[in-house]
């Protein structure tokens, strides 16, 4: 059985990842990117579904021993893994090389004290489990072979076969230290080349250090921060710029449920925001580059925007369902690939305007595409503004007029007219002054309830929704507004969890609830520090920092989130580790530095 989600650790090489269990075992990889067949599915199955475990070796019949002790080496993306052993100490060491030629997956065994006998157990699965590789030995080498792909796996331990697995058993010693390499190739092409363990380590090591030393944040909550970018980092596809909203898919939101979703594409939303955590924070390059993926991904059709793309621009993201998986804890059905992809959600053209101002804002070079697709965005919002869509939940149920779509249209609006105003770009300003106008008064009379004081999730509607808590940070209106104060406090006291965390919206467990699925879901950990920033902006900054500090203290070992805890469970769920968490944290980090709110 396949770890909590908790128990799981990212290594990548910014084309794609892997998660390592507590107990040395890889359950998660797709090769050769994030979006590709999983050769290693065992998170969403079983241990037939393929897995790669190294490790101290242990009784047969028994479960693998988990490490005691376990860290990312500095500010980088290298894992170690220690156990201790009755026969001594032993570390694993996990990374995967920034891509210079075929991907590889490095483990590289290191004996600490004592003698420890160890065992690679190497179980590759293709096609999300369902292939079983043609296995052999060439020219010294293991090689997996089935259709389009090819495994390489190179060790100077011995290896043998049993079982369709190939296995190595062996012992280390202090000063001890033996390589384990997969790497990646097309079938029909030569073999890779030979890894060489060590010195990509050393590179490694130097990449993160070196990208790391441009983070231009030194507050207090830096440990935190710096682990959210590099994550952030990890999730980018280096090739083209695009942003995967998580490296898995199928992670249960409802552990058993149905709202079990792929999340390795790159959505529009989740990527403007992560542009904006990378801006202040001191990466342009990062910014530069998802924009001109952006400027590649709609080129020639702003009309017809999609919410998610391919993290190569993709716009076809057929969903199908894997029913030889058996699913993350039972959570069935595995997804891959997402029918929401042609949603009409109307508010990230108010994302991607104000990841486009932000950039233009802290002097990212002009690109003058750039304000063009703006002005075409904002003349098809002026005709579309006020119909009904999905909304930024990506409901399956029927279209309404969420308050939070028609709040980021008008900041698209607000946004470009700022643009107009700089000069850097020529509009219809007056006609376009009048439909911000004219969509404030729309929100304020139609989605705002007197008798309660706060906004709703949509007009006419009585539920809330945690998406209103951006009205503030977006400027909709100032934060010391009584309609926005009634709002921040009408969410804490009926969409807040018993131990203070904040639901998306209501659900009704087992009846189709307004996103048009059965069951619950955990709190959404964005929403919770949506709800920080808004703590502090309305003064209550005491309040503000204990809720984020508490939310730190749901981070894995290794500072790692995924997209929702689970109240009554007390676990992380959905996918993992999720940038729409990572994101908000570096965002609030940087609001409670600014306002002296930290403890210590």
């Amino acid at each position: 059985m396949a770890g909590r989600i908790e128990d799981y650790a990212l290594i990548g090489d910014m084309q794609t990842a892997a998660l390592v269990c507590r107990d040395g075992t890889v359950d998660w990889l797709c090769l050769p990117r994030f979006d590709s067949h999983a050769i290693f599915a065992g998170l969403l199955g079983t241990g037939e579904h393929g897995f790669w475990r190294l490790g101290p070796a242990y009784a047969p019949g028994a479960e693998p021993p988990t490490s005691a002790r376990r860290t990312y080496r500095g500010d980088s993306l290298i894992l170690e893994s220690e156990w201790d052993t009755p026969r001594g100490t032993v570390r694993v060491i996990d990374f995967m090389p920034p891509r210079d030629g075929a991907p590889q997956l490095i483990r590289i065994v290191e004996g600490v004290s004592g003698r420890v006998p160890m065992r690679s157990e190497l179980r590759m699965r293709f096609s999300y489990g369902r292939v079983v590789p043609w296995v052999r030995k060439q020219e010294g080498r293991t090689v997996a072979v089935a259709g389009p792909d090819s495994v390489w796996f190179d060790t100077e331990a011995e290896t043998y076969g049993k079982a369709l697995t190939t296995y190595a058993d062996f012992t280390v010693a202090p000063g001890d230290r033996i390589a384990f390499t997969i790497s990646w190739e097309p079938s029909h092409k030569e073999p890779p080349a030979l890894p060489e363990p060590e010195q990509s380590l050393v590179a490694t090591e130097d990449f993160w250090r070196d990208w790391v030393e441009h983070c231009t944040y030194h507050g207090p909550y830096r440990e935190a921060v710096v682990r959210s970018l590099i994550t952030l980092k990890a999730l980018t596809y280096a090739p083209t710029g695009g942003i995967v909203a998580a490296p898995t898919t199928s992670l249960p939101e409802d552990i058993g449920g149905v709202r079990n979703w792929d999340y390795r594409y790159t959505w529009l939303r989740d990527a403007a925001i992560t542009l904006s955590s990378l801006l202040r924070t001191g990466y342009r390059e990062e910014a530069r580059a998802w924009r001109e993926w952006l400027l590649r991904a709609v080129a020639g059709d702003p009309e017809n925007l999609q919410i998610m793309y391919g993290i190569a621009g993709e716009r076809e993201l057929g969903e199908a369902e894997l029913d030889w998986l058996p699913g993350y804890e039972n959570s069935t059905p595995v997804r891959v690939g997402n029918g929401a992809a042609h949603q009409l959600q109307l508010d990230v053209y108010g994302e991607v305007t104000e990841a486009l101002h932000l950039g233009h804002m802290t002097g990212l070079a002009r690109n003058d595409y750039a304000s063009v697709l703006q002005l075409k965005l904002i003349r098809y919002l002026e005709d579309h503004w006020n119909e009904p869509d999905e909304g930024i939940w990506e409901v399956r149920g029927p279209r309404r007029h969420f308050v939070h779509s028609k709040v980021m249209a008008w900041v698209a609006v607000d946004r470009t007219i700022k643009l107009i105003e700089s000069g850097d770009a020529d509009g219809p300003l007056e006609r376009w002054k009048q439909l911000r106008d004219d969509i404030h008064r729309d929100v304020c009379e139609k989605g705002y309830d007197k008798e309660r004081n706060t906004f709703t999730q949509s007009y006419g509607s009585q539920a809330l929704d945690a998406s209103l808590l951006l009205i503030p940070q977006m400027g909709f209106l100032p934060p010391d507004d009584k309609r926005v104060i009634g709002t921040i406090e009408a969410i804490q006291r009926e969409l807040s969890t018993s131990d203070g965390f904040i639901l998306r919206y209501p659900t009704d467990g087992e009846a189709e609830g307004v996103d048009g699925l059965p069951g619950d879901e955990g709190a959404f950990l964005a929403c919770s520090f949506w709800m920080a920033d808004d703590l502090a902006m309305i003064g209550r900054v005491d309040e503000a920092r204990k809720l984020f500090e508490k939310l730190l203290s749901l981070r894995n070992d290794l500072g790692l989130l995924a997209e929702e805890w689970d109240p009554r469970l007390q676990r992380q769920v959905g996918n993992f580790p999720q940038a729409f968490s990572h994101v908000p944290l570096i965002d609030t980090a940087l609001r409670l530095t600014a306002s002296g709110a930290y403890g210590g």
